[in-house]
């Protein structure tokens, strides 16, 4: 876990160190930035779409994970999980930054998750112990922290919550889950999850209004899919 761990602190001082950057930035300056880690974003995530080989199990990832996400309205309860956060801090902002911080969580979550870094990463770390690609992965997500969180807030913090579970528990049972995660798979989750990538990009420029958090579980899909459309191929 310890490649996990420096993961999780880096991404924790990294948004701190961004909350600090953020006091000081001029409000059309904010605005400015925001837009342009839009585009990196959208950069990112148009990038990451192309490691997907299969467009059909792209397709009836969405489809299903939209259904279970829709079901459980995932995005409803991280924007309440992001209510709960402001009540605890006790800020008292408007109604935009309130969602800014659900915004953040889910943002910064997704950017630092999704990719094969993460998932190739984790299970080096668990399998022969090598932290090396998770040691690599923590500088990026310091810097990214750090430039995510001058403009979307406390909620990038909140996101080391969710690296210390996801690339945890990748981790712990890497022995166990290693053979469903070959480089097929691998390749179709970044797909997925780069594509939802897209819809943040299009949410932080203020093009879409999408309920990015219920379209999460397609990300997990590919696991299950690929072998099923492989057997029937």
């Amino acid at each position: 876990m310890l490649g996990t761990i420096v993961n999780t602190i880096a991404v924790i001082i990294g948004a701190f160190i961004g909350l600090g950057l953020k006091k000081g930035l001029p409000e059309k300056m904010a605005d400015t930035l925001m837009k342009g880690l839009g585009l990196c974003t959208l950069f990112l995530g148009i990038s990451g779409s192309l490691s997907g080989e299969n467009s059909m199990v792209l397709i009836i990832s969405i489809v299903i994970g939209t259904l279970i996400g829709e079901g459980v309205d995932l995005e409803d309860k991280v924007n309440k999980l992001g209510l709960w956060v402001e009540k605890k801090f006790g800020a008292k902002e408007d109604t935009k930054k309130k969602t800014s911080i659900a915004e953040g969580f889910v943002t910064a979550s997704l950017l630092f998750c999704v990719g094969a870094m993460t998932i190739v990463g984790s299970l080096q770390s668990g399998l022969q112990g090598n932290h090396e690609m998770l040691f690599n992965k923590s500088m990026l997500d310091f810097v990214a922290a750090i430039i995510f969180a001058s403009s979307l807030g406390i909620g990038v913090a909140f996101a080391a919550a969710f690296v210390f579970v996801y690339q945890g528990v990748i981790t712990l049972m890497a022995q166990w889950i290693a053979p469903f995660l070959n480089d097929t798979v691998i390749g179709e989750m970044t797909c997925v999850g780069s594509v939802i990538i897209i819809g943040l990009a299009l949410n932080m420029l203020n093009i879409t209004k999408l309920r990015v958090m219920n379209y999460v579980p397609a990300i997990f899909v590919p696991i299950i899919l690929v072998p099923i459309m492989a057997m029937l191929s």
